[in-house]
């Protein structure tokens, strides 16, 4: 299933969904810790790099 969903979508995208996931995890781990400012800025990344890969997927 696993193998089969990373075959689908491909090997960098699987790479960068894990960046991303990584990225929401820090960014509430910081918030947590009282860092507000830093963990909202931080958690803009993950859209910013699901956005690029949007349009690096349908540029042609």
């Amino acid at each position: 299933m696993l193998k089969n969903f990373i075959e689908r979508i491909g090997k960098m995208n699987c790479i960068l969904l894990l960046v991303v996931l990584s990225i929401i995890v820090v960014s509430e781990v910081i918030f947590l810790t009282g860092d507000k400012l830093d963990a909202i800025f931080i958690a803009f990344w993950a859209p910013t790099i699901l956005g690029f890969m949007n349009y690096f997927k349908y540029r042609k």
